[in-house]
């Protein structure tokens, strides 16, 4: 009976110990800190400065351009026609001097070849001879005219070699004629004939080799001389979009050769037809070239812009990422805060969009790696939620 009552006393000592010690173990930890969660605002996102995050991310600040209104256009760069000539030879002979090389420049009168043709030779034999009718029947007026005076002729006479002199006249002008079309002012009598350039630009065709035989008739240009200076745009545009474009407005041009350029041109012409099969409308651009970087025959895409002062906020499309139904961007306040914001879009071009309502000109927009920063969101806010 002693040792049980010493074993309980002995428990209760024992029990007593570990309870004070637990009470001691609470204490010293009631008397530390406890750390607090980060709170990260919502629809923010807070990098640090020396985040490696940071170099995946490009900002632009935003600004009001020239309000894009419908998706660029394919079309296709073709010659100016009013500064472009095909160039062929008014008369037959076969090709006998230097010809001009292709990508040559040129100006106006300069030779291009030289033909030997026996038709020019007739051309102007005939006009030698009605020159030598002509000066003769003006002789003959002449003396008839005097002897009229006198009484020595009858007006029959007078009024014959009169006839005779205003025909003479009219052969002999024809004869002239029909060289000066030719570009032939001189009397010396030979069978050379020079083709010269009509209009002043670079030869852009060549269809002429060394003692080729030319006919009058052909319809193949011996030559094509075009201005490259300034170019036409052509593009087909649906009958539903004709109402959004009319003369003299501005369009940009884009092609694969030069992807990051857009070179300016204005609309010329809109045709009066709608083709029944496409039902398109023909339009043309004139279409500067400074440098001559652009070339005939190219695709292009066209793009029709607003007037002037119709203007809007466009930004890239790797700006925008959707949630559901809504477009969402990142904007950001400095500090390497960014805010995510909601925006409602408008025209969606091939890397472009028109922003209608969420941003502002001037605030910086992240252009790049939007999507990276919604994954850190995501990832600091699954970091809040675990933490509380």
């Amino acid at each position: 009976m002693h040792m049980f009552i010493e074993d309980f006393l002995c428990g209760i000592r024992t029990r007593g110990w570990l309870f004070g010690l637990f009470l001691t173990a609470c204490q010293l930890q009631s008397s530390q800190p406890i750390e607090q969660p980060v709170a990260y605002p919502a629809n923010k996102v807070i990098l640090t400065p020396d985040s490696p995050k940071l170099a995946y991310i490009k900002e632009s600040a935003v600004e009001l351009v020239q309000r894009p209104i419908m998706a660029p256009v394919t079309g296709r760069i073709v010659y100016d026609e009013t500064r472009t000539s095909r160039v062929t030879s008014p008369i037959s002979g076969r090709v006998v001097g230097a010809i001009a090389e292709l990508g040559t420049s040129v100006q106006k009168n300069d030779a291009l070849t030289e033909l030997d043709s026996p038709e020019l030779g007739q051309a102007q034999s005939a006009y030698a001879s009605a020159l030598s009718e002509f000066n003769l029947a003006e002789r003959t007026f002449e003396r008839k005219q005097s002897l009229y005076q006198y009484d020595t002729i009858p007006l029959k006479d007078l009024e014959q070699a009169k006839a005779d002199l205003a025909r003479a006249r009219n052969e002999s002008e024809r004869a002239r004629l029909k060289l000066a079309n030719l570009g032939v002012h001189t009397m010396r009598l030979d069978d050379h004939f020079v083709l010269r350039a009509p209009i002043s630009g670079t030869i852009v065709e060549r269809n002429i080799n060394p003692g080729m035989e030319i006919r009058s008739d052909q319809t193949l240009p011996l030559f094509v001389i075009s201005n490259l200076s300034q170019l036409w745009a052509q593009m087909d545009i649906f009958e539903k979009d004709i109402g959004l474009i009319h003369v003299g407005a501005q369009v940009q041009v884009q092609v694969p050769a030069y992807p990051d350029k857009r070179f300016p041109a204005t609309v010329s012409y809109i045709g009066q037809v709608v083709d029944e099969v496409s039902r398109t409308v023909k339009v043309r651009c004139d279409l500067p070239n400074p440098g001559n970087q652009l070339l005939p025959a190219m695709f292009a895409a066209i793009e029709i812009q607003s007037k002037p002062e119709d203007l809007a906020i466009v930004v890239p499309l790797t700006a925008l990422f959707t949630e559901g139904q809504s477009v969402w961007v990142y904007v950001n306040h400095g500090n390497y805060h960014y805010q995510k914001r909601l925006v409602k879009t408008g025209l969606r071009l091939k890397d472009r969009a028109v922003i209608l309502d969420g941003l502002k000109p001037g605030e910086h927009l992240v252009t790049d790696g939007a999507l990276l920063l919604r994954a850190e969101q995501n990832f600091q806010h699954q970091s809040k939620t675990t933490l509380q």
